[in-house]
Protein backbone atom coordinates (compact mmCIF):
# COMPACT_ATOMS: atom_id res chain seq x y z
CA UNK A 1 0.00 0.00 0.00
CA UNK A 2 1.06 3.57 -0.53
CA UNK A 3 2.13 5.21 2.73
CA UNK A 4 -0.72 7.74 2.62
CA UNK A 5 -3.31 4.98 2.12
CA UNK A 6 -1.65 2.90 4.82
CA UNK A 7 -1.95 5.76 7.32
CA UNK A 8 -5.56 6.30 6.34
CA UNK A 9 -6.28 2.57 6.78
CA UNK A 10 -4.63 2.61 10.19
CA UNK A 11 -6.76 5.57 11.33
CA UNK A 12 -10.02 4.17 9.98
CA UNK A 13 -9.72 0.46 10.76
CA UNK A 14 -7.36 0.35 13.72
CA UNK A 15 -7.82 3.56 15.71
CA UNK A 16 -6.57 1.86 18.89
CA UNK A 17 -3.16 1.31 17.28
CA UNK A 18 -2.52 4.79 15.89
CA UNK A 19 -0.44 5.78 18.92
CA UNK A 20 1.76 2.68 18.85
CA UNK A 21 5.41 3.15 17.94
CA UNK A 22 7.29 1.47 15.10
CA UNK A 23 8.87 -1.13 17.41
CA UNK A 24 5.40 -2.53 18.22
CA UNK A 25 4.70 -3.19 14.54
CA UNK A 26 8.13 -4.67 13.92
CA UNK A 27 7.63 -7.08 16.84
CA UNK A 28 4.21 -8.00 15.45
CA UNK A 29 5.77 -8.68 12.04
CA UNK A 30 8.51 -10.86 13.57
CA UNK A 31 5.97 -12.94 15.51
CA UNK A 32 3.91 -13.36 12.36
CA UNK A 33 6.88 -14.56 10.32
CA UNK A 34 8.10 -17.01 12.99
CA UNK A 35 4.76 -18.74 13.55
CA UNK A 36 4.50 -22.39 12.53
CA UNK A 37 2.98 -22.85 9.10
CA UNK A 38 1.34 -25.84 7.52
CA UNK A 39 4.30 -26.35 5.17
CA UNK A 40 6.80 -26.47 8.01
CA UNK A 41 4.65 -28.80 10.08
CA UNK A 42 3.90 -31.19 7.23
CA UNK A 43 7.54 -31.40 6.15
CA UNK A 44 8.70 -32.77 9.49
CA UNK A 45 5.70 -35.10 9.77
CA UNK A 46 6.25 -36.36 6.25
CA UNK A 47 9.90 -37.10 6.99
CA UNK A 48 8.96 -39.10 10.10
CA UNK A 49 6.38 -41.08 8.12
CA UNK A 50 8.97 -41.86 5.42
CA UNK A 51 11.43 -43.08 8.05
CA UNK A 52 8.81 -45.32 9.63
CA UNK A 53 7.82 -46.69 6.25
CA UNK A 54 11.45 -47.43 5.38
CA UNK A 55 11.96 -49.25 8.69
CA UNK A 56 8.76 -51.24 8.19
CA UNK A 57 9.90 -52.22 4.70
CA UNK A 58 13.31 -53.34 5.96
CA UNK A 59 11.68 -55.48 8.66
CA UNK A 60 9.31 -57.06 6.11
CA UNK A 61 12.29 -57.74 3.86
CA UNK A 62 14.11 -59.58 6.65
CA UNK A 63 11.04 -61.76 7.22
CA UNK A 64 10.64 -62.46 3.48
CA UNK A 65 14.33 -63.32 3.05
CA UNK A 66 14.09 -65.90 5.82
CA UNK A 67 11.86 -67.96 3.49
CA UNK A 68 9.70 -69.10 6.36
CA UNK A 69 6.09 -68.29 7.32
CA UNK A 70 5.29 -64.87 8.68
CA UNK A 71 5.28 -66.31 12.21
CA UNK A 72 9.08 -66.23 12.05
CA UNK A 73 8.67 -62.55 12.91
CA UNK A 74 8.72 -63.50 16.57
CA UNK A 75 12.24 -64.83 16.16
CA UNK A 76 13.27 -61.76 14.19
CA UNK A 77 12.10 -59.16 16.69
CA UNK A 78 15.58 -58.34 17.99
CA UNK A 79 17.19 -58.08 14.51
CA UNK A 80 14.16 -56.06 13.38
CA UNK A 81 14.53 -53.61 16.25
CA UNK A 82 18.21 -53.28 15.41
CA UNK A 83 17.22 -52.50 11.83
CA UNK A 84 14.76 -49.85 13.00
CA UNK A 85 17.36 -48.20 15.21
CA UNK A 86 19.95 -48.34 12.43
CA UNK A 87 17.51 -46.75 9.96
CA UNK A 88 16.53 -43.94 12.31
CA UNK A 89 20.11 -43.13 13.28
CA UNK A 90 21.22 -43.00 9.64
CA UNK A 91 18.46 -40.55 8.67
CA UNK A 92 18.87 -38.27 11.71
CA UNK A 93 22.59 -37.67 11.14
Amino acid sequence: MKPSKLQDHLRRCHPDKTEKDLKYFQTLKDKFQKRPTLDRLSASTSQRNDDGLRASYNISLLIAKSGKPHTIGKKLILPAVEEVLKTFTQTSI
